[in-house]
């Protein structure tokens, strides 16, 4: 015969939580924190950022990728 093991003791589910549930607990919180901040950014920014603001940011970028692309072009004449 095999050998009877007595069932787990029963816990209070109020106390502990499975893995899942405390990823999704969490995930729930970070989501909220999320939006709260996303709120106070918009908030914030009513007004503030406008076109300028995006060329520059747009210009920036921008060369950032051509400098990325003669580097990577040029890779094998540096050596």
């Amino acid at each position: 015969m095999t050998d009877q093991v007595p069932p787990p003791p029963p816990h209070d589910d109020e106390q502990e939580e499975n893995e899942v549930l405390r990823a999704a607990r969490e995930r729930q919180q970070q989501r909220e924190a999320a939006e709260a901040a996303q709120a106070a950014d918009a908030e914030a920014a009513k007004g503030k950022r406008g076109w300028k603001t995006a060329a520059a940011a747009g210009l920036g970028i921008g060369s950032a990728a051509v400098i990325a692309a003669l580097l990577y072009a040029n890779r094998g004449k540096i050596k």
